[in-house]
């Protein structure tokens, strides 16, 4: 198919893009029957590279004669949902007509907060709106954003998600089973909403350097320190890990507001672990090569922020590495339980040690566990399937085909 055949999606995230999300633009980059084009306005220093990607910016703020204009189109109709953040706001006639030049049949928004802001767009351009709901979107509390937690723009954002999971043309999906239940319980309907996996890059991420078997015994840890990803039980556990298996190293591959307490933590249960702050993409490859398991020891936070499914456990595994994880989703779905790693329930550091432990005394077991993920990601979830599941409940949202719920196959 030539490229200039191929129907158009806006992939929208108003930063464009953080480190912690690699998958969106991985997600674009694997399209085959489909052409993405990234729209945002926010970006940092420390952002992903957007190479070789198409990037139309919005513009912000906008000035009075842009809100004129908007007037005058009758695009004024309360863009800014009550307070949340509206993309629309940040366009430009210029901005505008350079959208509708893409002749894009759909929008497709990452997080569903991104999703509100993205719909006054979506229905200013004539096409349908697809959110994506990562986690948090739908995991802290209602209460939690009412209290203005999330920034006092923000207190209305569960029932602008409801209203807009009415709305006949803006369909999502959950990146998980276990998320999918979860919406469905937030209130998105039925009709609304798929599974789809965002999947693995599995040439990327493949097996390098040593075999599992002949591996020291590191341990590895990828993610923000935040209460959500359980870090402290992990350490906790590595008190006995270390005390079974001596020499036994902790790496800790991330950054957030619980360093400081981690470290303290670490101190004072004599635990060594090496707190690496913020690393690359890179790096992070790097330290999987050399880890003989990872560990993600995710719990339900106190605000009911929960892992929704926690892609490191994806990469880890496509690389040949096993798996120790209380994240909810990887039960049954990330993970296959005693085969590619295990699985143990949350806030348990004694079951985490010993799990941890079998792994590093047993090579064989171990060696057999690298297989079986490896072999796992390949057949599940590697990139190139889930981006042909993906492209076809595009061609459904937009329209081009019908439209089924559930779990795409």
């Amino acid at each position: 198919m030539k490229a200039e055949s191929k129907p158009t999606v806006l992939v929208f995230r108003r930063h464009l893009i953080p480190p912690s999300e690699t998958f969106i633009s991985e997600q674009v980059l694997a399209y085959q029957r489909w052409k993405g084009i990234l729209i945002g306005n926010r970006r940092r220093p420390q952002d992903l590279p957007l190479d070789p990607h198409e990037v139309i910016w919005l513009d912000h703020p906008p000035s009075k004669w842009t809100r004129l204009w908007r007037r005058m189109r009758g695009l004024h109709g309360d863009p800014g949902w009550g307070g949340i953040h509206s993309a629309l706001a940040e366009c430009d006639p210029t901005t505008i007509a350079r959208l509708q030049q893409t002749g894009a049949s759909l929008m497709h928004a990452h997080f569903g907060v991104d999703g509100v802001g993205a719909w006054p767009l979506a229905e200013a351009l004539g096409i349908p709106l697809l959110v994506t709901l990562h986690g948090y979107d739908i995991a802290y509390r209602a209460s939690w954003w009412k209290d203005g937690a999330g920034g006092k723009e923000m207190r209305e954002y569960p029932e602008k998600l409801l209203e807009l999971a009415c709305k006949s043309n803006v369909h999502f999906i959950a990146v998980s089973e276990y998320l999918y239940e979860q919406a469905i319980s937030f209130g998105i309907p039925e009709s609304r909403i798929a599974t789809l996996y965002t999947g693995v890059d599995t040439d990327k991420f493949s097996p390098g350097g040593s075999s599992i078997a002949m591996r020291e015994p590191q341990v590895l840890f990828v993610g923000r320190l935040v209460e959500m990803k359980g870090c402290r039980y992990l350490i906790e556990a590595m008190q006995h890990v270390q005390r079974s298996v001596p020499h036994t190293k902790l790496v800790i591959a991330g950054h957030g507001p619980l360093m400081a307490n981690l470290k303290q933590l670490a101190r004072s249960l004599a635990v060594k672990a090496d707190f690496r702050g913020v690393v690359s993409p890179a790096e992070v490859r790097g330290e999987l090569n050399r880890s003989r398991l990872l560990c993600l020891p995710s719990v339900h936070a106190s605000n009911g922020h929960f892992e929704s499914f926690g892609m490191v456990l994806l990469e880890a595994q496509a690389m040949g590495i096993p798996v120790v994880t209380s994240a909810p989703a990887g039960r049954g779905e990330a993970v296959v339980d005693g085969r590619t790693g295990f699985y143990v329930q949350e806030r348990d550091s004694s079951a985490l040690a010993d799990r941890i432990t079998a792994l590093l005394r047993d090579d064989a077991l171990a060696q057999s566990m690298s297989t079986a993920a490896r072999q796992l990601i390949q057949e599940r979830f590697d990139i190139r399937l889930c981006s042909k599941r993906l492209e076809a409940y595009y061609d459904a949202c937009s329209g081009a085909a019908p439209i089924g719920h559930g779990q795409i196959s």
